[in-house]
């Protein structure tokens, strides 16, 4: 086991190696300069490029910031969103927010997915079954955004029940209100997403041969359910809840503009609008490490959910 766990972590490494190396050279080479200004007379822009290597060859440039990230741990310089800031710092006080809104989502997804799975299992082929799954096609089929849009038109704008945008300075009761919208936005697709799949497992799970034992022993279609249909589903259900953070981290990148969240979203289509090269770089890259932390998180989890991949480990 700890040989397979090494050989995922060096799998990682090497993976994020490439994406940093394509993602450095693809927003090196789009179009304009990271120091375009006409305000700036072309003689200052020039100096400003050469003090930071852009004159040189792109493969130059690629190895003084493979230098500056390993050694020195600098990132980068934000030079039109936040002016001399490290792109490090400039992610530093934006990640929080991102985080909290797309954690709250998942937190709230997840045990309805889980309850309308089950139900849509047990209830197969009847009334409720057949409301969620249209249900469920309708969150997987629209997009966030759209959601985002209904919900801030509907019950900011015409009911006046939350603040239509996220409101930085609020505190309490009133800034989880403003942050309501987007969590709700992002959680529709998650809940049918996780809706689907546990539907999915648990009616071919409850059919099994050992389920009908539990019923044998005296347990109802509900306590043999809970007590043994989950853990043979949580398998493969573990595949698609853990990659869900990614997918619902990507879709905020709308959402944060729609509802002017400070966050990681946001800077990001700002910095590639502003070519701010450091700045879209930095982002990629935190997006690219987040994707692949899932990734080894549902590897590793396999073990402590499936004996069956321990032992062989062993």
């Amino acid at each position: 086991m700890t040989r397979y766990i090494i050989e995922r972590i060096i799998a990682m490494f090497i993976t994020l190696f490439i994406i940093v190396t394509i993602a450095f050279c693809v927003v090196r080479m789009m179009p304009g300069s990271v120091y375009d200004n006409p305000e700036l007379p072309q003689s200052v822009i020039d100096a400003l490029e050469a003090k930071a290597h852009l004159n040189e060859p792109l493969l130059v440039q690629y190895g003084y910031f493979l230098k500056g990230v390993i050694l020195e741990g600098d990132w980068g310089t934000s030079v039109k969103i936040e002016p001399s800031v490290p792109a490090f710092d400039v992610l530093v006080k934006r990640i929080p927010v991102t985080l909290e809104i797309n954690i709250y989502s998942l937190l709230i997804s997840l045990p309805l997915g889980i309850i309308f799975g089950t139900i849509a299992a047990l209830r197969k082929n009847k009334l409720a079954d057949h409301l969620i799954s249209v249900m469920v096609v309708i969150c997987i089929s629209v997009p966030s955004f759209v959601f985002a849009s209904l919900l801030q038109y509907v019950l900011a704008f015409k009911l006046e029940l939350f603040p239509i945008v996220y409101e930085s300075t609020a505190v309490g009761v009133q800034r989880f209100a403003s942050m309501a919208l987007p969590i709700m936005a992002l959680a529709f697709g998650p809940i049918a997403t996780v809706t689907r799949y546990l539907r999915g497992e648990l009616v071919e799970t409850v059919n099994s041969e050992f389920m009908t034992l539990a019923k044998t022993k005296g347990l109802n279609q509900v306590q043999a359910t809970v007590r043994h249909a989950f853990r043979n589903s949580c398998l493969p259900l573990t595949n698609v809840i853990i990659p869900m953070f990614t997918n619902v981290l990507g879709g905020s990148l709308v959402i944060e503009r729609i509802f002017s969240i400070p966050g990681v979203g946001g800077i990001m289509i700002n910095s590639i609008n502003a070519n701010d090269h450091p700045l879209t770089i930095a982002v990629l890259i935190f997006y690219s490490l987040v994707s692949l932390l899932t990734i080894l998180i549902v590897d590793l989890s396999y073990g402590i959910i499936d004996p069956r991949i321990r032992l062989e480990a062993k």
